[in-house]
């Protein structure tokens, strides 16, 4: 099952759960409120946090992400340089190939593509430690946006906040003050 089935399963038994629980009482004999004494209808305030967009749009994110990029950009020049130099021996030996000799063909074909070997290594690495990077900074935002997820919920009195659906109301997506509440920490 995926993510978003067994969430939605979920969010359905804690609704059923806490609607269905006061007709259970009810129906169970548990003591219900008199006539007399005012009764409060039960309701349950649930908020939404689209992390997506926090990890997009908040101010702190953005600033990693540009801070990444920074860190990166000399090794990726370094490497486009290289390519653009691989891509003139390619080009060079496609125009010698003809009249060298077939050892010397073969060695130079042999070069290329060890070089090219090397640049695809290479390439892989920088894109593995760009998205380390970028894990390691989005993590701590995460964690960053959690604890002001659980301020929000003490302040305003919400009973059940969630991070994945189906689908949302305007009504319940709080995703605006917990971006407000990251940046003014910032």
């Amino acid at each position: 099952m995926t993510s978003r089935v067994i969430g939605a399963m979920a969010l359905t038994a804690v609704c059923l759960a806490l609607f269905i629980s006061p007709v259970a009482m009810a129906q169970s004999g548990a003591q219900t409120p008199k006539k007399d004494e005012s009764a409060q209808p039960f309701v349950v305030k649930i908020g939404f946090v689209n992390t997506q967009r926090i990890l997009q749009d908040s101010g702190p994110s953005k600033l990693a992400q540009e801070n990444i990029e920074k860190e990166f950009k000399k090794r990726n020049d370094d490497l486009q340089k290289e390519i653009a130099e691989f891509r003139k021996k390619v080009q060079q030996f496609e125009k010698d190939a003809p009249v060298l000799a077939e050892s010397d063909r073969n060695r130079r074909q042999r070069e290329l593509g060890n070089l090219d070997a090397d640049l695809q290594r290479k390439q892989r690495e920088i894109q593995e430690d760009f998205n380390r990077r970028r894990n390691e900074e989005f993590a701590i935002i995460i964690e960053r946006a959690n604890a002001a997820i659980m301020q929000i919920a003490d302040k305003e009195q919400y009973d059940l906040i969630l991070q994945d659906a189906v689908t949302v109301s305007d009504r319940v997506d709080i995703t605006d003050k917990v971006i407000k509440a990251l940046e003014s920490k910032n």
